[in-house]
């Protein structure tokens, strides 16, 4: 297996949406001092890359800790915008995509969809029960049209309306 890693790492002061609390990752324990290292982190639930709870955008929708973890992986495809996409499997895109393409990802059935996404797809993505992955960084790593399975676990976070993940994907050799 190939493993990819489609996670951007997390640093101190790093970009931000606009809004979204900044990052602070300080050092608070050093070797010298205490024989063990130890960070302080200080992120928003929607630093880099991260997946989306269907209560961030829908107050009646499922918060992380009420989500089946199987939701949190699977197959997956990079596609092309105009290209034919498959039934069923997690969808991955490596341009910019909108809403004018909300119909195409419903009726294909995947259980999340990564990307590039607007806020307004993401939200309609949400809305329909379908888990949304962005921050995601290598998708052009991937071969388009190739079927490989995607990992992206958020931390158990009690009532938690989205998290920071380790997203890879696997490939077979």
């Amino acid at each position: 297996m190939k493993v990819i890693d489609l996670s951007a790492p997390l640093y101190d002061a790093m970009p931000v949406y606009p809004g979204d609390p900044a990052v602070s990752i300080e050092v608070v324990h050093t070797y010298e001092e205490k024989s063990w290292e130890l960070r302080q982190l200080s992120l928003g639930s929607h630093t880099g890359t991260h997946v989306d709870a269907f209560s961030h955008m829908h107050p009646e929708g499922s918060r992380l800790d009420e989500m089946d973890l199987t939701r949190f992986f699977g197959s997956g495809m990079v596609v092309d915008l105009d290209a034919e996409w498959p039934s069923g499997l997690g969808l991955f895109f490596t341009e910019e995509i909108g809403r004018a393409y909300f119909d195409k990802i419903v009726d294909s059935g995947p259980g999340f969809v990564g990307g590039e996404l607007s806020v307004e797809l993401e939200r309609a993505l949400l809305g329909q029960g379908i888990v949304t992955y962005t921050g995601l960084v290598n998708l052009d790593c991937l071969p388009r049209g190739s079927v490989f399975s995607f990992f992206g676990l958020p931390l158990n976070i009690k009532g938690g309306d989205g998290s920071p993940v380790r997203a890879v994907a696997l490939l077979k050799e």
